[in-house]
């Protein structure tokens, strides 16, 4: 007979005027891994934060966990008594701080342990790791670590104490492909020891290949829970946004004039002897595992990094990128792939953020910087993006993933480039917005601008680039045309 870690019923939650979540029911099994999806906005953070005690819910709610009685509400420190824990997208952790005190951190901030106590946590820290199969130093600070292995520092820390439920949110969206395999194959193993997982991600793929089964959010509600099996990427993307998903794979078009030349670009022990040309009106799609050089090349283009030898070419012109700010000077815009800590500044408005690129081009002669040309340019774009906003004041934090992203394209359009370089651009947004992302792509080529489209997901590069190049150590390995190969040759390509 199947033992149920969490019945919650009736769960609302109000903001205001808005309903962030109405009526909700959510089950789960002891020992599951199910899975929560729907759009940014859909209510699944706020469900989260109900359950594990950061959010009262409206009077009505009722949480079950395990057999022991209803309760109408849970504190955060009950809610970890019991054993709920959740691993946010940012993990939380503490960068100088070494890799086994991140791990002990939650135990010894509850009570400070004394040094004889410590040594026995730090082994207990080290055993946890060796049962999952991690091995990681634990004396290196964690700001050394990689995402991937700073997700597996979180996991560690949460085991630390008897947990029961775990909710992970996003936790693949920054991995790459071997990665986020390992990342399962852990997920698993906590399943199979009667912890119960409530996995968020808007990678449907991984959904359906890790979970029994999926609840789908839509609009503060539930629209269903069903079984894993059976279902597909595209039934649940219709199901998150309601609406039908059309094959929206980038027609082949004629490319214009060259624009951008890399001729024998290298930095040493980053990449070497790249070369290509980027015509206008074309979506050239870089890929690569991690740490095959493709970020690196795009820092380099952007003026971040400075080659120690090659050209760069604009409209067949040589020029010298000192700083990102001669790369914009030359029409050459970039897209980060970490948009929390460098697309966006996050406690500012939607309103600096979108000028923040233009500060020069908006000021007036004696360098006051007028409200009304900011609002002016904010609303062109805005509107170009279909950002919804209700505020264009309010900080950018209160947005939406996908609408953030369209945030940070306006202010790198706002510029209006020659170049767009896309870092990773569909990173921790959900379907509906990964197609809106396109569209303006789309749109945006169709105008004569050329895009560079990093990422490592076959899918998004074979689906939406017009050539591909395949990074492996620092060099360009295969130039390629979507045309000539299914996307699962494709991607045999980038993990050989």
């Amino acid at each position: 007979m199947t033992q149920m870690a969490l019945r919650a019923r009736a769960v609302s939650k109000r903001f205001g005027n808005v309903l962030a979540l109405d009526d909700v029911a959510f089950d789960l099994e002891r020992g599951e891994v199910h899975c929560l999806v729907g759009e940014n906005g859909c209510g699944k953070s706020t469900l989260i934060k109900a359950i594990s005690g950061v959010y009262v819910p409206t009077p009505g709610a009722s949480f079950q966990f395990g057999d022991d009685p209803p309760v109408s509400k849970i504190s955060p420190a009950e809610a970890k008594a019991r054993g709920i824990h959740v691993i946010w997208q940012d993990l939380s952790l503490f960068p100088d701080l070494s890799v086994g005190y991140n791990i002990i951190f939650d135990a010894f901030v509850e009570r400070p342990f004394a040094l004889s106590e410590r040594k026995v946590a730090l082994q207990r820290a080290r055993r946890t790791m060796e049962d999952l199969g991690v091995s990681l130093d634990l004396d290196m600070p964690l700001r050394h670590l990689g995402i991937a292995q700073r997700q597996l520092v979180a996991i560690c820390r949460v085991l630390q104490t008897e947990a029961s439920i775990i909710f992970m949110d996003e936790p693949t969206a920054s991995l790459t492909r071997t990665e986020t395999e390992n990342l399962l194959d852990i997920v698993r193993k906590l399943s199979a020891r009667g912890i119960s997982i409530v996995f968020v991600s808007h990678r449907l793929g991984e959904v359906l290949e890790v979970c029994s089964r999926v609840t789908v959010m839509r609009d503060g509600r539930i629209v269903g829970t069903f079984p894993a099996e059976g279902m597909n990427q595209k039934r649940l993307a219709e199901l998150m946004t309601g609406h039908e998903f059309l094959d929206s794979r980038r027609e082949w078009t004629s490319p214009g004039a060259p624009v951008l030349q890399l001729d024998g670009l290298t930095v040493p022990g980053q990449f070497q002897d790249v070369s290509f040309t980027l015509h206008r009106g074309e979506i050239l799609g870089l890929t690569g595992l991690l740490g095959s050089g493709r970020t690196e090349l795009a820092h380099a283009i952007f003026g971040m990094t400075r080659p120690e030898s090659g050209r760069i070419l604009i409209d067949g012109a040589p020029v010298s990128l000192r700083s990102n700010r001669d790369a914009i000077e030359n029409g050459i815009a970039y897209v980060s792939e970490d948009r929390l800590n460098l697309g966006l500044h996050q406690t500012q408005s939607i309103l600096k953020n979108t000028a923040i690129t233009t500060l020069r081009e908006l000021s007036s002669p004696s360098f006051y910087l007028g409200p009304e040309s900011i609002r002016t340019l904010c609303t062109e774009w805005i509107g170009r993006l279909r950002t919804k906003v209700s505020d264009p004041s309010l900080p950018v934090n209160s947005l939406s993933g996908g609408n953030q992203q369209r945030v940070v394209l306006a202010k790198w359009l706002a510029t209006r480039p020659k170049v767009l370089i896309l870092d990773s651009p569909t990173v921790g947004v959900d379907v509906g917005a990964k197609a809106e992302i396109f569209r303006i792509v789309n749109e945006l080529t169709a105008e004569g601008m050329a895009i560079i489209l990093i990422s490592d997901e076959a899918n998004e590069i074979h689906a939406h680039s017009d050539r591909i190049l395949i990074m492996r150590n620092g060099r360009i390995t295969k130039d390629l045309q979507p045309g000539d190969m299914a996307e699962e040759d494709l991607e045999a390509l980038i993990n050989a």
